[in-house]
């Protein structure tokens, strides 16, 4: 015996579940566009809130219009973002790995191309490179 449809789970339910998938897509929607609109400095106090009138009167048509209107900007502001923080965790490491008389790594290099051109000796070389790494 072939059961092709089940009666457990009417064709309400099943229209009930989509509806609970779209608007949890909406949800995820939603958090995007306000964390956008609210990172925003070019849109005024009076704009903010009304689009946030907006999105939370009219979901739907608030975050169409919204993605509509802003989908470009948004992307163009998440990259401008991202290379702001890459170069903020660049200028971190960079603070980091240098110590008061400039990169340990360039200096012990310097003193290796001395050693390898026969200009000092392997204890100096040492030498040079222990005063690098102390910093």
């Amino acid at each position: 015996m072939s059961v092709l449809a089940s009666t457990d789970y009417p064709l309400a339910s099943v229209m009930w579940t989509m509806v609970v998938f779209f608007m949890w897509v909406l949800w995820i929607w939603l958090i995007t566009i306000f964390s956008d609109l609210f990172r925003r400095h070019d849109v005024s106090g009076w704009g903010k809130a009304g689009w946030t009138a907006m999105l939370l009167v009219l979901p739907f048509l608030g975050v169409f219009i919204y993605l509509i209107s802003q989908g470009h900007s948004m992307q163009d502001r998440a990259m401008a973002d991202q290379k702001a923080s890459k170069a903020q965790f660049d200028d971190y490491v960079r603070s980091v790995s240098t110590n008061g008389n400039g990169h340990s790594a360039t200096e012990i290099g310097q003193a290796k191309q001395l050693l390898d051109s026969g200009a000092i000796n392997a204890d100096e070389y040492e030498t040079l490179k222990a005063k690098a790494l102390a910093g």
